[in-house]
């Protein structure tokens, strides 16, 4: 272990951390997005190229983040400068800790106010405010939900508050508590709608629009549309499983650990499609992604079935519970700095992010109404924030982490801290070193758009080929002869 550690809190057990990691995955984007993702691009097909990718690169990036911030206990920036100084590199390494603690506030605070809409929504829900006869009437009151700051603010807000407060309260009494009922209740609102949509009459056609194996719907575009959502669901490249991990306790398995986060994050997205898909095609409605789908068609849909409001209650809970947990963990990282490094209470250090991240948040709402008008290089506020992590921070960060594991730290740490067979370490030093950076290195250019041919191919894919056949002269070096010999 390191020596430059402090004593510092921890899961009270492995699914402490199982449920908080994937609470933080299981964000507003699993919801919507992977269902639809996966009916678009072959149902079957495209959950198997999916979860080929989350071996891939999901799973050792992850196993790499919770290393890190397990052997260094502390937040992204302490931890890596820690890990870096133990194998005597620079602590210049430590800017991708910065990065990291960043990009996670940066989400966060355009996340918050998608989040305030399903707070909203849920308020509306209960209070008769869903009330329209056509698709028209549902985007006039998405429209108006928007148009008004002070409405926008208010929700938004609220969402900033509920994490704060949760937060503030420490790693066991605040957020550990909480996603101990907030996970399992997402679970089980999502079976009772699961339930429903078994006797909806729309079951069927969501079963085949999921899970039909249709190759031919699996072009490249989707590879990489499974190859990204592989990435980004898990929280990657954003402080929040990094900083999770430094709470890990010494005896939980890593790897395990990581697997169990990766199954969990993919049912839920999966049981999440079983839940809204029938209740859209019952109503004879188009499963269009994004917020159309959660905040126009869905409460149309609502409208039309038997015990429509409660179901519409219980799934915008579910929705909002899905939000809170995941904007906790992106606040978590720069919360523990603050403790680690200032001096203060973490009932302190969250309040004053809380301050920082609403100032930050109000300018990105305001890209909705009275800043609509307020542009630079035709993108609006929220449009940069969003624009900067999942294009740029995030694949950047990531592939610095698996480069700094993979080829500048001493293999030692890492063996000691993953505490893998020497088959399975080899395996892990073999994706971080070759298959998850060149995925990453996908990710990035793709995301650029400059990486489309006129045939349709994406030349990254090329680089694979590249790629193992330098990977076979890695496997012949007497480094990995080594790792595998123990």
């Amino acid at each position: 272990m390191t020596t430059e550690q402090q004593p510092r809190a921890q899961w009270l057990g492995r699914w402490g951390f199982v449920l908080a990691a994937t609470g933080s995955a299981v964000g507003l984007g699993n919801i919507w997005k992977f269902p639809y993702m996966t009916g678009e691009h072959g149902g079957g097909a495209f959950v198997l190229v999916y979860l080929v990718c989350i071996l891939a690169v999901g799973v050792p990036v992850m196993m790499t983040e919770i290393a890190f911030g397990r052997r260094g206990r502390g937040s992204p920036i302490d931890a890596v400068r820690r890990v870096v100084t133990e194998s005597g590199r620079s602590s210049a390494w430590s800017l991708l800790g910065w990065m990291a603690m960043l990009c996670g506030f940066m989400i966060l605070s355009f996340y918050v106010v998608v989040a305030g809409w399903s707070f909203s929504y849920l308020w509306k829900m209960l209070s008769g405010g869903l009330n329209g006869s056509g698709v028209d009437d549902m985007v006039a009151i998405f429209v108006a939900n928007n148009e008004n700051p002070f409405n926008l603010g208010f929700w938004s807000t609220l969402v900033t508050l509920a994490t704060m407060l949760i937060v503030g309260k420490g790693v066991q009494a605040g957020i550990e508590k909480s996603v101990s009922w907030m996970m399992p209740g997402m679970v089980v609102m999502l079976l009772i709608l699961i339930g429903y949509g078994v006797f909806s009459g729309g079951f069927g056609e969501a079963w085949r629009f999921l899970f039909s194996f249709n190759t031919g719907s699996l072009s490249s575009e989707g590879m990489l549309a499974a190859l990204g959502h592989a990435f980004f669901t898990l929280s990657l490249a954003s402080g929040a499983i990094l900083t999770y991990g430094s709470y890990l306790p010494a005896g939980a398995s890593i790897g395990r650990t990581t697997f169990s986060v990766a199954i969990a994050d993919t049912l839920v997205a999966l049981m999440a499609g079983l839940a809204i898909f029938p209740i859209i095609f019952a109503n004879g409605m188009s499963p269009e992604g994004g917020p159309g789908l959660l905040f126009m068609s869905l409460p149309l849909a609502f409208q039309a079935m038997p015990l429509g409001t409660l179901f519409g209650i219980l799934f915008f809970v579910m929705l909002s519970m899905a939000a809170l947990t995941s904007s906790i963990s992106m606040v978590e990282a720069t919360v523990s700095w603050l403790v680690d490094n200032k001096g203060i209470t973490r009932r302190t250090a969250a309040w004053g992010t809380g301050i920082v991240l609403w100032l930050v948040s109000t300018l990105a709402m305001l890209s909705f109404n009275l800043g609509a008008d307020w542009t630079l290089a035709g993108r609006h506020f929220f449009d940069w924030l969003d624009y900067l992590t999942s294009r740029w921070m995030m694949p950047l960060g990531g592939l610095g982490m698996v480069l700094l594991a993979g080829f500048v730290l001493k293999s030692e740490s890492f063996r000691e801290e993953l505490g893998l067979a020497p088959y399975w370490h080899a395996l892990w030093l073999f994706m971080v070193r070759y298959v998850s950076p060149l995925g990453i290195l996908v990710i990035f250019v793709d995301a650029l758009g400059i990486a489309r041919l006129e045939f349709g191919v994406h030349w990254p894919w090329l680089l694979a080929v590249l790629a193992l056949i330098t990977l076979v002269g890695e496997l012949l070096s007497p480094r990995l002869r080594r790792t595998l010999a123990g």
